[in-house]
């Protein structure tokens, strides 16, 4: 075959005059391998490289950049379906001449040219340009008051010049006299050094030091035109020196943040929305949930006066925020931290990350709140009762792990009745951190020696403490096709979440399981990663319907994706089966601590700065006394109820190891079928 018949055979031709308009629009642009659009661009792409006369290269920079862009599609052997292999590679062939044309036209660029070729480029083009001059060292051979005025009258931005490491070395104080002088040029710092998956790098000049970064920053702090989310990770930054950040500049960029928030909700009334709980005495039901969506979203709990006087015994108390509040799920994983599934999909592209900063949304701070006035109302419930939860907690470690298991020498000292809250809470966090260097080192000896206790021990790590059961956790791998799995089945953003009007969900498990969805109702463009999962054994055509191949496959996969693990001794035996096949296929890890990663993360969360720079630091601030001095006790109070949150989640988790591990090594019938 002829190469000028392969754009008649691999692509489709237009049979009209292409306005320039028009061209604009069909311009080939390479965003990635993976990237839907290489779909739409690849018939171009096949008729620019077949088109391509190295000996008549084009002449205008447009035509060169879309050119560069097709190179890159060939060089991915992104071309359409219908081409042959014999035809990929004649195409693929065109790639180094199409890099040659290139090079030629870039390495021709002068100060005598520079600003003629700058000003023909479109805007989605830029970053190509700005790689092209450098690589072929056309900054070098331009004077910077040539150079940069062109590239700014053309519409080149800052931020793109400062993503382009050529620009920057050569152009080094004129580029950091524009950063100073920009009124975004904080802005470019936080991407840099505080935003976590910042799209595209920034790079800084080698004469812009770390007092220039703290000049800029303070002076966009407390400007006018200051964002409120830029402000916040600089308040919730750790500290940085190359960056300028210390604690004196996080306290002035928290002021202010807190400043503009308030400006906020001065000019927005907002949306209603919260939780409250309740006692009844004529409720039959344990619990009641109502959600009142007549000015907001207001959560209301209610719950049963008879269940909670029935239910007032040491272990009931303890099941009753496993179960009723359900502070953990049936896997006995707990709900309380913030999962990346329960973002929203604004919560997940709005706003700013920081690299240290603990993700939360909506969901967290309802069960946030939620959890927190439960703990609130079952304390004066109890302490109504002349029951105090704290010596409920101290029964769990002194009486019944020595009565249901034979461990010996726990010990949780309650906290005086007469302290105040801010002892308390003190108090609480000292006894957490021993309970938790308690199992760990039962874990690690088989029993609890109290004098290696006394010896001392490190600042309690929680995603460190062990675990009794071997590969009690099973983790998600870093391989893509674990991960492509886990989107297509239950990611918002699936391409198999719609089919019509009638068959749509908000994930595509949900599709599949609550409609009898067939192989021919999917789109063609669906079908692709419909045939990629039946492979893959995940999903099953029976003729009739698309299902799952395997239940217990699905339910594991549904917890690595909402609660980013699985706990391997609460499937059954086939659950595990599924396990060690999903093992295998290098799917999933399995792993032994008391906490999950997730878990482990929650607790550093919230007690020190672990992982996290925007948490409240609790353990620290308290056992260092470096509480804020306007704290009264109603804040103290608040800590005390988190305090008490945190300890009966550790309560929950030991009890489930140490409730399977009974289960386990005697070798119960009843193994895997999860332990009450």
């Amino acid at each position: 075959m002829r190469s000028d018949e392969v754009a008649s055979d691999c692509a489709t031709k237009r049979g009209r005059q292409v306005s320039e308009e028009d061209e604009k629009l069909r311009r080939v642009r390479f965003y990635g391998a993976h990237d839907l659009a290489a779909g739409w661009h690849a018939p171009r792409v096949v008729e620019l490289a077949t088109q391509f006369d190295p000996n008549n290269a084009p002449t205008n920079v447009m035509g060169i950049l879309e050119l560069h862009n097709v190179q890159q599609y060939l060089e991915h052997r992104l071309l359409p379906n219908s081409c042959t292999e014999e035809e990929r590679d004649q195409l693929v062939a065109r790639a180094p001449q199409i890099r040659s044309a290139v090079a030629r036209f870039f390495t021709a660029v002068d100060s005598s040219n520079f600003t003629a070729i700058v000003a023909e480029v479109d805007h989605e083009f830029h970053g190509d340009l700005l790689d092209l001059l450098g690589r072929n060292k056309a900054f070098e051979r331009c004077y910077s008051a040539t150079a940069l005025p062109a590239l700014k009258a053309a519409g080149v931005h800052l931020g793109e010049m400062l993503a382009s490491r050529s620009v920057v070395q050569a152009y080094d104080t004129e580029i950091r006299d524009e950063l100073l002088t920009s009124p975004r040029g904080a802005e470019y710092l936080v991407h840099k050094y505080l935003e976590k998956d910042a799209r595209g790098a920034i790079h800084l000049p080698r004469s812009f030091t770390s007092m220039d970064a703290r000049n800029l920053l303070e002076r966009y702090i407390d400007g006018e035109d200051a964002n409120l989310n830029y402000v916040r990770l600089i308040a919730n930054a750790n500290d940085h020196a190359q960056a300028g950040i210390d604690a004196k500049l996080k306290l002035r960029a928290k002021r202010r943040s807190e400043e503009l928030n308030t400006k906020i909700f001065d000019q927005n009334e907002g949306f209603k929305t919260g939780c409250e709980v309740g006692i009844s005495d004529d409720q039959d039901e344990p619990v009641a949930l109502e959600v009142d969506s007549s000015d907001g979203s207001v959560w209301r709990y209610t719950y049963s006066s008879r269940w909670l006087e029935e239910t007032a015994d040491n272990p009931s108390i303890l099941n009753n925020f496993q179960h009723l509040f359900e502070f953990a799920d049936r896997q006995v994983l707990l709900t309380l931290p913030s999962y990346p599934a329960h973002l929203g999909v604004m919560e997940r592209v709005m706003g700013l990350t920081g690299h240290a900063e603990y993700k939360v949304g909506v969901a967290f701070r309802n069960v946030d709140t939620s959890s927190l006035l439960q703990t609130l109302m079952y304390r004066r419930f109890l302490e109504s009762h002349d029951v105090d939860l704290e010596q409920v907690i101290s029964w769990f470690f002194e009486t019944y792990l020595v009565e249901e298991f034979g461990v010996s020498n726990f010990s949780f000292a309650p906290s005086g009745g007469g302290t105040s809250y801010l002892q308390k809470v003190r108090h609480l966090f000292a006894e957490m951190e021993s309970v938790a260097n308690q199992f760990g080192l039962f874990v690690e000896n088989g029993e609890l020696d109290r004098d290696l206790l006394t010896i001392g021990s490190d600042q309690v790590r929680y995603k460190e403490i062990p675990g009794l059961l071997e590969g009690k956790y099973v983790y998600s791998s870093e391989g893509q096709e674990i991960a492509g799995i886990l989107h297509l089945l239950f990611s918002d953003q699936s391409r198999l979440n719609y089919i019509d009007k009638g068959l749509r969900a908000e994930n595509a498990a949900g599709l599949l399981l609550k409609n009898q969805v067939a192989y021919g109702d999917f789109h063609e463009y669906q079908k692709a990663n419909v045939d990629h999962l039946i492979r893959l054994g995940v999903l099953e055509n029976t003729g009739k319907r698309v299902r799952f191949a395997n239940v217990e496959q699905l339910l594991i996969l549904g917890s690595l994706f909402n609660t980013q693990a699985a706990n391997y001794y609460h499937l059954s035996k086939m659950g595990r089966a599924e396990v060690e096949a999903m093992v295998a296929r290098g799917w999933v890890t399995r792993h032994s601590t008391l906490l999950t990663d997730a878990e482990g993360d929650y607790f550093n969360y919230f007690l020190n700065r672990v992982g996290f720079s925007d948490g409240p630091n609790l353990r620290n601030r308290y056992l260092h006394g470096s509480q804020a001095g306007a704290d009264g006790e109603g804040a103290h109070f608040k800590t005390y109820l988190v305090a008490l949150r945190l300890i009966l989640a550790l309560v929950i988790k030991m009890n489930d190891d140490l409730c399977i591990s009974a289960v386990e090594n005697s070798n119960s019938d009843d193994a895997g079928q999860g332990v009450a």
